[in-house]
């Protein structure tokens, strides 16, 4: 066993850790600014595509973003064994980006309540997959299918707030969200026709809704 995989005794509080000691991305420019600039680092889509400001640039060859798909599956699948965890591991490429899932029954322990685990499990991923290829990834971390639940919720939640916003012609404050999930409802906003923007600093970033005009 590696000196990197001792360490870790329990993913969900390792994983947590790290992303309390800053490992996650942050936002290029506080405040508020337009949609999408301080999600571009990371919600190129935590699933999705890159939006305007500073872009990782990746690996886009195909066999490139294959191999950066199995340094992470073996990562992953050492963290799974160091926490007596079962799961299967799926690896493919979406677009430019290699993706790894992670399916299981008892797999809650790498999701969190809202994600922060799994985001925090990403992070350490894309470490250990820089260490190996010397260059910065995009690769994407799914673990039960959550991602994919999540994205059908906040693309409601960013329809909804349009539509309240067209009633209303006031502005709409959503909560604190992490840059995955602020991309997302910014898509559905302006799917919807209107415009959004980013207002705080993290971790209480969150998306405004803007009415038309």
């Amino acid at each position: 066993m590696s000196q990197g995989e001792s360490a870790v005794t329990d993913p969900q509080v390792s994983a947590a850790q790290e992303a309390h000691a800053g490992q996650g991305p942050a936002d290029p420019a506080p405040g508020r600014d337009r949609a999408g600039a301080d999600e571009a680092l990371e919600a190129g889509d935590n699933g999705s595509g890159e939006e305007s400001g500073e872009v990782a640039p990746g690996l886009t060859d195909v066999a490139d973003l294959e191999l950066e798909g199995e340094i992470a599956a073996d990562y992953i699948e050492g963290l799974l064994d160091v926490a007596d965890l079962d799961g299967d591991i799926d690896m493919d490429v979406e677009g430019d980006r290699a993706v790894v899932s992670v399916v299981g029954a008892t797999l809650d322990e790498l999701v969190g309540s809202r994600g922060e685990v799994l985001e925090a499990l990403q992070e350490l991923t894309r470490l250990a997959v820089h260490r190996h290829t010397g260059t910065r990834t995009r690769i994407m971390i799914d673990v039960g299918g959550y991602r994919m639940r999540r994205r059908a919720e906040l693309a409601e939640t960013g329809r909804d707030a349009a539509d309240e916003v067209k009633r209303t012609g006031m502005p709409k404050k959503l909560w604190a969200m992490n840059p995955f999930e602020r991309k997302i409802v910014h898509d559905a906003v302006a799917a919807a026709g209107l415009r959004s923007e980013s207002e705080g600093e993290e971790p209480d970033r969150r998306v405004v809704v803007l009415p038309a005009g």
